[in-house]
């Protein structure tokens, strides 16, 4: 039976995480297993990313959702405002347009996957960026710790369909692990998606070669009441645009999703 959605976060729980001065919140649910970190779309933390949580958090692992835009709960809605879009574009910690750079708030969030490895244990961290994030779980996985990084529909630089939001250096290190440790780079997309084309993934192909491991969904896969009903392709692998039944391939995404982490980190 599907999940119905809901708003209410109360089986969350609300923790402070500070480094360099900077202080946010983390969503945190879940009493066993290796850590897990889901960074939020756009929209905030939203009743599906709480849907999401659940799913991996009742598969055995503690996630921790980091709140960098929105409120500290799943009161947020799937929509874009304007207001949230130029605060971004001024915002010192996103970098949204340019290629081969990482967005600052990566340096926060690299000592946060840090101090949830040493609190959780376990083989390591597995994170999930997506859309404006989606880049963030290539730039952490610079650090020892982190064992699966997911890249869900990754948009940055929107402008440049074939850019990335990753540094040289940051690549370097990670097709070193690739090498020396088989890490394993995993991301989804929707075939048609507007902000996530395919000339990033080839990018990513060419720079991390077998590493990376890519997932292109069908339009048809997505949820007719999610972009699609706004007249857009579908664009949210693992939230809006999922359909929440057995069979679809969107929850067989979030499956494998979820089996990704029990392979890396569980064993």
């Amino acid at each position: 039976m599907a999940d119905a959605l809901t708003r209410d976060s109360s089986d969350f729980v609300r923790r402070k995480f500070t480094y360099d001065g900077v202080t946010k919140t983390v969503l945190c649910s879940g009493d066993t297993g290796p850590a897990v970190i889901v960074i939020h779309e756009v929209f905030g933390f939203t009743p599906s990313l709480a849907r999401l949580c659940r799913w991996i958090r009742d598969a055995g692992f503690r996630v921790y959702a980091p709140i960098l835009v929105g409120r500290p709960d799943a009161k947020n809605v799937e929509k874009t405002s304007l207001v949230r879009v130029l605060s971004l574009c001024v915002s010192r910690e996103f970098t949204l347009f340019a290629k081969d750079q990482s967005s600052p708030i990566v340096d926060w969030l690299k000592p946060l996957a840090r101090e949830l490895h040493a609190e959780c244990g376990g083989r390591g961290v597995g994170v999930i960026g997506m859309c404006l994030t989606g880049g963030f779980a290539l730039n952490m996985a610079v650090e020892p710790c982190v064992m699966a990084p997911v890249m869900s529909q990754p948009s940055m630089p929107p402008t440049q369909p074939g850019g990335i939001d990753a540094t040289p250096a940051e690549i370097a290190a990670v097709k070193s692990r690739i090498a020396e440790e088989g890490l394993q780079v995993r991301a989804w997309r929707f075939e048609g998606d507007s902000l996530c084309r395919q000339p990033r993934f080839d990018t990513l192909s060419r720079l991390l070669g077998d590493g990376f491991l890519p997932v292109v969904l069908p339009d048809s896969a997505g949820n007719p009441r999610g972009m699609k009903k706004l007249g857009r392709p579908p664009h949210s692998v693992f939230t809006g645009d999922l359909i929440d039944a057995p069979g679809e391939p969107t929850k067989l995404a979030a499956d494998e999703l979820i089996g990704f982490y029990k392979q890396r980190l569980l064993g």
